[in-house]
């Protein structure tokens, strides 16, 4: 029924560009043969004839990963001469018995795959398949009209795939247009109304304009936007201004510093109005972080290491999507002169100070019990009067988009690789701050809309692997169970 050779060895030093056309695994791709990065290599008659390829060969990789090795492609007319390299294997088929493109379609369906890669052994980071084990795959022979009839249907269903797959693409492409104009149109509303409206039309149409993981952040980027800018939750008059807020905070910041709780700190200047990034509510006010604080502070500079005892330490990698993440840290001995005082508190913010240009500047808040924890010296604490600010607000208010790109990047040094931004620099970062039960207000809102993300990225996710598992039932079915072959009919050597 058929004949297999494995390909010829020829290293680099036989490439010439007056050579034969010599196919490698890289030109097999998604069942075709692709002419394209094909190497020429001088060889003699007798090898041209001996590993010579023809229409109609069925070449497969039998050297490559594991979830690539296998692959397989009939080849097609060629004006030229061809021949293969040794990590691919040449089936020659009796046209009479297996037509060449129903073998080939049977190498891309979810049941070959499983069985090829139940084959493969691991050698040197490659997987292998040999000659014998494709001779011993089961080959559902149905008779040859059958198998035109099947090849026939499958070309149908494919260009059905690639119509709804250009459909699928415009459709994705006016979807981005949609979602891009809205979240335009939310982040740089001109007046109430009119925000209004984007607000109601974006949420009303959340599922469809989140149709990918790149939508999801996006709309986390812009609920952070607009929690900054005092357009998430609305205003009450009656409630306490940011103004007299401030003045709290000062008064309650001398009186410790008067019974020497706390250190004095030479004073931040008064924030000037051309140092506003935006405009923000009537109530609200622009202010430094360092005014607005009980104090911040650098971490530990001591080395932890991973002993099964000590006090867990927190670094840099620690601190993702606006939180601290607990578990699996380096620790460092109970002893240490650092400790008490660099003890983590319940909802102080850490501050990432020195990283990537992409990621200094991160932020998260500490969810974890009372002196538990420390932290590293390229982070910084920020401890809030919490009676007076909510570090939940603070921490999102400097995950915001505006609070990168007006207060991190301009300040940003390289040093060794890395870019840093210190915390005298952090201090007199502006964050807009509103009344305090307004604060709380838009924290509990954010929770909400992030919430609602979470449930949308689960679902995109749920949804891809539902697809993928429908497709794989599809072609297993149009290609295996439709034959419905007693198994006699399983023939081996292919």
């Amino acid at each position: 029924m058929l004949s297999m050779t494995n390909g010829i060895y020829k290293p680099s030093q036989f490439y010439a560009d007056d050579g034969v056309l010599c196919l490698r695994m890289y030109n097999i791709r998604d069942g075709r043969i692709n002419f394209d990065n094909g190497k020429r290599i001088r060889i003699n008659r007798e090898e041209l004839e001996a590993f010579r390829l023809v229409k109609g060969d069925l070449l497969v990789n039998r050297v490559n990963s594991r979830e690539l090795v296998g692959k397989a492609a009939p080849i097609p007319e060629c004006p030229e001469p061809l021949i293969f390299e040794s990590k691919n294997i040449r089936i020659r088929l009796l046209e009479a018995e297996v037509l060449p493109r129903y073998s080939n379609l049977l190498f891309q369906t979810a049941f070959y795959r499983s069985i090829l890669e139940g084959y493969a052994k691991q050698a040197c980071g490659q997987a292998t398949v040999s000659q014998p084990q494709l001779s011993e795959l089961p080959l559902p022979l149905p008779p040859l009209a059958e198998q035109r009839r099947i090849i026939a249907k499958v070309d149908e269903l494919m260009a059905l795939c690639d119509r709804l797959e250009v459909a699928r693409q415009e459709r994705e492409r006016r979807r981005h247009r949609l979602t891009a104009a809205s979240l335009h149109q939310l982040n740089n509303g001109a007046d109430a109304e009119a925000f209004r409206r984007h607000t109601h039309f974006y949420l009303d149409h959340l599922p469809r304009l989140t149709a990918c993981p790149e939508h999801v952040q996006q709309f986390r980027q812009t609920v952070l936007n607009l929690a900054a800018r005092g357009q998430l939750v609305p205003q009450n008059p009656g409630e306490e201004s940011a103004s007299e807020l401030l003045k709290r905070i000062e008064a309650e910041k001398a009186r410790l510093i008067t019974e020497g709780k706390l250190r004095k700190e030479k004073p931040l200047p008064p924030v000037a109005g051309d140092e506003a990034p935006f405009p923000i509510p009537s109530s609200w006010r622009w202010a430094r972080i360092g005014t607005v604080s009980l104090f911040t502070e650098y971490g530990t500079s001591v080395k932890s290491d991973h002993t099964e005892n000590g006090v867990p330490v927190f670094s840099m990698g620690d601190i993702q999507g606006g939180a601290v993440i607990l578990g699996g840290q380096k620790k460092v001995p109970h002893e240490v002169e650092d400790l008490p005082k660099l003890f983590l508190k319940r909802l102080d913010l850490l501050y990432n100070r020195t990283n990537s240009a992409e990621l200094v500047g991160k932020t998260g808040i500490y969810m974890g019990n009372d002196d538990t924890y420390t932290f590293a010296s390229y982070l910084i604490r920020i401890r809030f009067l919490n009676d007076f600010t909510s570090p939940l607000y603070a921490n999102l208010a400097m995950n915001a988009p505006y609070f990168r790109a007006t207060q991190i990047i301009p300040e940003l040094q390289q040093q060794c690789g890395q870019a840093n931004v210190n915390g005298t620099k952090l201090r007199n970062m502006l964050i807009p701050v509103p009344p305090l039960a307004e604060q709380h207000r838009i924290v509990a809102k954010v929770n909400e809309l992030m919430n609602l993300c979470n449930q949308l990225e689960r679902r995109l996710s749920n949804t891809q692997a539902e697809c993928h598992d429908l497709l794989e039932a599809v072609l297993h079915h149009a290609l295996i169970d439709t034959l419905e072959l007693p198994a006699p009919a399983l023939c081996k050597g292919m």
